[in-house]
């Protein structure tokens, strides 16, 4: 049985995904290189669809028999702009996620072994209430809520998912950030032995993204556990990762292990990579093409042809206020 969320404006939403930045890289004993990779306004704010089954009330051993759905929590098949969403199937054999290939559609197989129980994310920094969460934690924590959001990668390719998560901001909440907190640092598990492509110089590991805080406080930032009432798959970063839907698919880190809050603007992989490519900030625009390819137009996956990308993917009511008087042109 689900409930809406009282404080909801919208009853749909969605976000993009993570490392959607295709990198063809050619690893070599000293570098890597890269052709490419993906991997409170006025207005209202999106919200969830839908909540998932109380998870306080449930014990590790029902968790996944409630996530185990075969429909989606709330049976929405389309957006709140009318897109429909792409299938479990789509969602799940189209995958960026380096640290296992650089061929999208071999990534499902390749992390089926991938191992996300036991597992721990420490938060720490600068904050006053230092925490390392287990799995189990966060599900009883945080309600566990459905929100559809559109996926933009950078290299130009778009999706609608319906994720299960909560709040990234009910969990820095709990931690206390310290005043002098202004950036959050994520960092993604380093296991070789699991994920064969880290032990090649294709990227610097492990993976590393970083936010805002405010942009990590904004109700559209959301740590999913989940997608189409399902857990996720390895492939979409099991059992925890980022979604930030206003963004470009590579700043959605994935298999999170460390929340770090810090004074300092975080050096990201992926401008760490190639600087003059790949921004801090990531914001969808359809305005600041990538060097090597227009941003104006998308390819949806599972549609033929191509659409107009929106700014800030569509979510420009919930976020544009973040970047009052910032040069988006040069903060890329």
């Amino acid at each position: 049985m689900f409930k809406r969320d009282p404080n909801a404006k919208h009853p749909k939403f969605f976000v993009m995904n993570r490392r959607q930045f295709l990198v063809k890289a050619v690893p070599t004993a000293a570098s890597a290189l890269l052709l490419a990779a993906c991997s409170s306004p006025a207005s209202p704010t999106a919200r969830p669809t839908a909540n998932v089954t109380a998870m306080p009330t449930l014990s590790a051993s029902e968790l996944p028999a409630a996530l185990a759905h075969s429909e989606p929590f709330s049976n929405v098949a389309a957006d709140e702009i009318g897109d429909k969403l792409n299938t479990f199937e789509q969602i799940t054999n189209y995958n960026n996620y380096y640290e296992f290939s650089t061929d999208k559609e071999a990534v499902a197989q390749l992390a089926q072994k991938f191992t996300t129980s036991p597992w721990q994310v420490e938060v720490n920094g600068l904050v006053n209430k230092p925490r390392t969460f287990d799995m189990q934690e966060i599900y009883k924590l945080f309600q566990q809520q459905e929100y559809v959001y559109r996926l933009r990668c950078v290299e130009a390719w778009s999706m609608v998912i319906p994720w299960v998560g909560f709040h990234l901001g009910d969990l820095l909440k709990m931690v206390e950030p310290k005043p002098e907190a202004k950036y959050v640092k994520f960092v993604t598990v380093m296991r070789r032995g699991e994920m064969p492509n880290q032990s090649f110089p294709i990227l610097q590991w492990p993976y590393v993204e970083g936010l805002r805080l405010d942009e990590a406080m904004n109700n559209l930032t959301i740590l999913a556990t989940g997608m189409y009432g399902k857990p996720l798959t390895n492939q979409q970063g099991a059992p925890i990762r980022l979604v930030v839907p206003w963004k470009y698919g590579f700043k959605s880190i994935k298999a999170i292990v460390q929340i770090e809050l810090t004074d300092q603007p975080v050096d990201n992989t992926w401008r760490n990579a190639a600087a003059g490519e790949y921004g801090f900030y990531a914001n969808v625009n359809p305005e600041v093409d990538h060097p090597r390819w227009s941003q104006a137009t998308e390819r949806r996956i599972g549609e033929f042809g191509r659409r107009r990308s929106l700014m800030f993917n569509g979510y420009e009511a919930q976020v544009a206020s973040l970047y009052e008087g910032l040069d988006l042109r040069a903060n890329y």
